[in-house]
């Protein structure tokens, strides 16, 4: 079981691999010289004095370089985001002249820019499996497995959680897509009765258990963020395949909000609501709204294909286009108090394209360990 108190994560080999491409490709970005690729700037002289000298010893290694340069940088900040036109479709070729940003208002100089189509990417389908699901659920396994095998490359790695009246890990990382289809092919919808005592991940944490139906949905996007995503680099989403009604979950949207900003990971929400199933029930569907929130603050957003199979295929294509297409902007904060207080970004296109982007960041806190 998936409990908050006692897990604890399991660093494969793969993942120690995924860190050292993320430890090089950060020394390549924030250490390259002036002839193409901007370079971060530390934030006293002596930082600035020793990355210069690091640049001119072309025999230190690139560990070397990138545990000082992150050590050194502790108000560095990094975003991904798309970039579209009016009707949604992507935008290709920008370039870091191309755009502004902004923190709380104040405007800040990009220090690099780059598109990262290839960076590893570590992602996390949440499955919905409350009763509400019992006639789209089908659909969500076959599509889902057909998504992880279209996107996953060698260097990514994915896991999949299932949630009703509990939520539970169901496969850890991997990128063996055989095990992932088998995963989702071994959730299955719960009644709503609880036969247990509470939420398996969360009893013994600091969510107090319960024995009420519903769908904790808040619960388990806090999980995924707080538990799975938190410690891992690179790129990093979570695709929701849910209804979006929340019952039961004891702790609230903003606190799901900002697990995942915390954890740097872009929410997606496929909304796969049989409006039919609800009227059968004889209750109304309310959950696109707070979905809504979910995704627009942490960089995805909400797409409802109802009970359709083409347009639940439909939206899982345009997710793996969106995070094979992003970019990366890199600035260093002029507001250089390590304070772990929350941070508005605002990312401007100076063509006016839309810019799909989190809507802010926390700070590091004084006593943070790197």
């Amino acid at each position: 079981m998936f409990r908050l108190s006692a897990y604890r994560r399991r660093l494969p080999a793969s993942a120690a691999v995924r860190f050292s491409l993320a430890a090089v490709f950060l020394a390549s970005v924030f250490l390259a010289s002036i002839s193409g690729v901007p370079r971060a700037v530390a934030q006293n002289s002596d930082a600035s004095q020793s990355s210069n000298a690091q640049q001119s010893n072309g025999q230190q290694s690139d560990t070397e370089k990138s545990d000082e340069t992150i050590r050194a940088n502790v108000n560095l900040v990094g975003v991904f985001f798309n970039v579209k036109d009016k009707h949604g479709a992507l935008i290709p070729n920008q370039t870091k002249d191309d755009f502004t940003v902004a923190e709380d208002g104040k405007p800040q100089t990009i220090k690099y820019f780059t598109a990262e189509s290839n960076l590893p990417l570590t992602l996390g389908i949440l499955i919905d499996t409350s009763y509400s699901q019992l006639r789209v659920l089908d659909m969500e396994k076959e599509v889902g497995g057909a998504f992880l095998r279209q996107i996953l490359t060698d260097k990514d790695l994915a896991y999949v959680m299932d949630f009703d009246i509990q939520s539970e890990l169901v496969q850890d990382y991997t990128r063996d897509v055989h095990r992932l289809q088998a995963a989702l092919n071994k959730v299955k919808i719960n009644s709503g009765v609880s036969s247990g005592g509470g939420i398996p991940g969360l009893g013994g944490g600091p969510v107090p258990t319960h024995n009420t139906p519903g769908t904790v949905l808040y619960d388990a996007v806090y999980l995924s963020a707080n538990e799975m995503l938190s410690k891992e680099v690179g790129r990093k989403a979570m695709v929701l395949l849910t209804d979006g009604e929340d019952e039961g979950s004891k702790l609230k949207i903003k606190d799901a909000i900002e697990a995942a900003q915390k954890a740097d990971a872009i929410i997606y929400v496929l909304l796969c609501a049989d409006r039919g199933q609800y009227f059968s029930m004889g209750v109304g569907y309310s959950g696109e709204s707070e979905m809504r929130k979910l995704t627009e603050e942490t960089g995805g957003r909400v797409i409802n294909v109802g009970n359709k199979f083409d347009k639940l295929k439909e939206a899982f294509d345009q997710i793996a286009a969106e995070l094979r297409s992003q970019y990366s902007i890199g600035y260093t904060s002029t507001n250089t108090n390590q304070d772990g207080g929350y941070r508005k970004l605002e990312i401007k296109s100076k063509q006016s394209y839309k810019i799909q982007t989190r809507a802010g960041y926390y700070a590091r806190a004084k006593n943070q360990q790197d």
